[in-house]
């Protein structure tokens, strides 16, 4: 899995097609400042066929437009039940920052991201103190898919899966890169996470 920038990056939309090619398994799509017009502007320029694989973490109104099946809802927005109104017909997924968070989520989730698994990439300074990875061996939850999320790169996203995660995001790795498309190549082809 892959998480957009927030701000922009040049060639975007074309190394996101890359990416798909390449075996990108879902894209996450974190523009929480764009406009509506913005938003489909940017969908638009990610071929259709790949929509299955297009995850909002913002927009949600725009989903059924978009031909989008997958939300995903922040932590914040999941303890205010802001996915209630969204429930149906989508595939959903949040975000924690705990294990012991992640083991009272119920089976409406797809997947949870858990981080920081690792010092982040791309927010510096955040997870230096405080990263999850040695909490993964208290997961109780298997109704659940867990996702690592946080640091990782190609240097070390084997030790997430050795924790016991189901599978990996990306963010800063790719985004952070002068050769974003090689760095996922090197995981991807390395990668034994389920799809």
């Amino acid at each position: 899995m892959l998480l957009s920038p927030e701000q922009p990056i040049r060639d975007e939309s074309a190394i996101v097609m890359a990416l798909f090619k390449r075996g990108l398994s879902l894209f996450h799509i974190r523009k929480y400042r764009f406009t509506d017009t913005e938003m489909m502007a940017y969908v638009n320029n990610i071929d259709h066929f790949y929509r299955k694989q297009l995850v909002l973490h913002s927009h949600f109104h725009l989903a059924n437009e978009l031909g989008i099946e997958r939300l995903h809802i922040r932590e914040e927005d999941r303890k205010q039940h802001k996915q209630e109104a969204f429930m149906t017909g989508f595939t959903l997924s949040t975000s924690v920052h705990a294990i012991s968070t992640f083991n009272t989520l119920d089976a409406i989730w797809d997947y949870a991201f858990l981080s920081p698994v690792f010092p982040s990439i791309s927010k510096k300074g955040y997870g230096i103190t405080d990263t999850v990875l040695d909490d993964l061996c208290l997961r109780c939850n298997s109704d659940v898919r867990l996702v690592g999320l946080g640091g990782i790169n190609e240097l070390n996203y084997t030790e997430v899966f050795t924790a016991g995660a189901d599978a990996i995001a990306l963010l800063g790795a790719v985004w952070n890169s002068p050769k974003p498309i090689q760095v996922f190549d090197k995981i991807n082809n390395n990668n034994f996470s389920p799809n």
